[in-house]
């Protein structure tokens, strides 16, 4: 594998999460959740940062821990949402990794997250039409960042994980 990392990319709901754990068992590469870690080094969730801390400091945080995530080798990397709509966050993840993006139709999306609640920009919009509506606003950044992108709708985590595979040449390290 030419590049070090791999990120995942897209909207919320597109798979990233399922995506990563995939790529974790298929090819043994070692995985961060940004989110899940941001929570875990803050001691709070997400929806508790944005109300006590704002967004600006949860997007602060990201950017941080993207320039740690840089210097690591063989990792898959599921980022926040928006974490590409930051161009320094973008710079610092192609000098060593490969980002990947995921989409997937409004529908689709939020099917799939319409029962969580740890969605700040979705609780109050929770409906296809202002998913839609926030994906439009985001599509240009996600598909400029993007090296490849990878349709999920109607596929199953393990087509998604072949393809990304193939298309980005990686040997499988769990023989």
């Amino acid at each position: 594998m030419p590049k070090r990392q791999i990120y995942l990319t897209g909207f919320m709901g597109t798979g990233k999460s399922t995506i990563l754990n995939c790529l974790h068992q298929l090819c043994g590469l070692q995985k961060i959740e940004m989110d899940e870690q941001i929570v875990q080094e803050q001691g709070m969730s997400i929806p508790d940062i944005f109300a006590q801390k704002g967004e600006e400091t949860f997007r602060n945080l990201e950017t941080e821990l993207v320039k740690r995530i840089s210097h690591m080798d063989n990792i898959v990397v599921s980022c926040g949402g928006g974490t590409v709509m930051r161009q320094c966050n973008v710079e610092e993840m192609k000098k060593n990794g490969t980002i990947v993006l995921l989409t997937a139709t409004p529908q689709t999306v939020y099917e799939r997250v319409k029962g969580s609640h740890n969605r700040p920009l979705l609780e109050k919009n929770m409906n296809p039409q202002y998913i839609e509506q926030l994906m439009e606003a985001r599509r240009p950044k996600y598909e400029a960042a993007a090296d490849i992108i990878v349709k999920t709708d109607g596929r199953t985590a393990k087509e998604i994980c072949q393809e990304i595979k193939e298309r980005l040449e990686i040997n499988d390290n769990t023989k």
